[in-house]
């Protein structure tokens, strides 16, 4: 895989890959000192830093400068060996810069042009920038999130963004499956914009078939199922969950408030939504007389869905996480121990955790193993300016 990715969307989906095992070529422009994401705050080292480690890992980097005229032979070169052409830019930009699948057919014809973009290569909107926090904005998340009293607000995670980069991921495979089965590549389009529209799911249909107006909950309840939502507790804050009846039924026993899953107006999910405001405050005080971790074990007996609500220290330190070796451990020369988040994705066995790649780190060595580029070839490539300063392309 042959990429254009900066940021985040984009190398959230194409790390997708390489976790899994794919060989991920990171094109890095030497004039723009490579992806933005090397210099991300607060933990930066130089050309390096977490931010940026969190993305690339197990990828390589080469640094190509497609304002020259060679550089468009080495792409050539090497969308000649690839399977897929993906690409983050605004969504005019694949195009002007000769990376659709009618460009690059010719090429090979097998290989699947992936975009993610903003808004897509097509439409009014096609050659603005696209961000998390707009497109959070624009698709009506916000007005979704937060307390009814409050502003709107966006989500803690820049969800768009990695959802965005997941459904590019799908997009791939779907492409080089049917690459694979007929012979023929083909362009995949996709957009954060849709990404996060396809994403108000159910709300999205109540919206467009009933002209559902959806309200803003406290504590993080959910629209319409009743409890399902934040609790605090003598000491902190619990979820409790009772998205089926049996929960609800359990839930009013362990309160010591049997007699209210008997009652008319709690009867059922469509009555606890209607009465929802005569049922909370019987359930915030009945949350409100013991600690956190008396409730939580009391519910995790009864068989009742609750948690805690942890910060993200505490949450990278469950049993469940640390059972699963849900953390990735590297050695980076710079910035010393790394400690990640492992993919979710377990297929077969588990693949090594590489660091991520030094801006041009691999330039030679994959030019020189994919393309079948002689020393001399490479030289005089770096001595045309392709690669940019010649200490980056090592």
């Amino acid at each position: 895989m042959i990429a254009f990715e900066q940021f985040g969307a984009g190398p959230w989906g194409t790390l997708q890959l390489a976790d899994l095992g794919a060989e991920v070529i990171k094109i890095e422009d030497p004039s723009s000192h490579g992806d933005v994401g090397r210099y991300v705050p607060p933990f930066a080292e130089g050309e390096d830093s977490l931010f940026f480690e969190t993305f690339n890992r197990n990828k390589k980097s080469i640094s190509l400068d497609l304002r020259r005229e060679e550089a468009r032979d080495v792409l050539e070169d090497l969308v000649r060996n690839a399977d897929v052409v993906y690409s983050n830019l605004r969504g005019d930009q694949p195009r002007r810069l000769g990376l659709t699948y009618e460009q690059l057919k010719h090429v090979n014809e097998r290989v699947v042009c992936c975009s993610l973009s903003g808004f897509g290569m097509t439409g009014p909107r096609a050659a603005e920038g696209g961000y998390d926090y707009t497109m959070q904005g624009l698709a009506g998340w916000m007005s979704l999130t937060g307390d009814p009293a409050g502003p709107p607000t966006k989500s803690g995670l820049s969800l768009v963004d990695l959802s965005g980069g997941y459904v590019s991921a799908i997009a791939v495979l779907a492409g080089v499956w049917r690459a694979r089965r007929d012979g023929v590549g083909c362009d995949c389009d996709v957009s954060l914009f849709e990404t996060a529209l396809h994403e108000l799911c159910y709300v999205g249909t109540w919206a467009a078939s009933r002209g559902y107006v959806p309200p803003r909950r406290r504590n993080s309840a959910h629209p319409s199922i009743v409890p399902f939502q934040n609790f605090a507790t003598a000491d902190g804050w619990i979820v409790v969950a009772c998205p089926k009846q049996k929960f609800w039924e359990s839930l009013c026993s362990t309160l010591g408030r049997a007699e209210l899953a008997a009652e008319e107006r709690f009867a059922d999910f469509a009555a606890r939504d209607r009465n929802r405001d005569e049922l909370l405050p019987i359930l915030d005080a009945a949350f409100a007389a013991r600690g956190s971790a008396d409730w939580l074990a009391r519910l995790a007996e009864a068989g009742v869905p609750s948690s805690p609500v942890n910060d993200v220290a505490s949450a990278l330190e469950d049993p469940q996480a640390q059972a699963r070796g849900s953390i990735a451990e590297t050695d980076h020369p710079a910035l010393g121990r790394v400690r990640q988040v492992a993919s979710p994705l377990r297929l077969g066995d588990e693949a090594p955790h590489e660091r991520a790649p030094f801006r041009g780190e691999h330039t030679e060595s994959v030019l020189g193993e994919v393309c079948g580029y002689s020393g001399e070839r490479i030289d005089e490539l770096a001595a045309a300016g392709v690669f940019g300063n010649r200490k980056e392309s090592t």
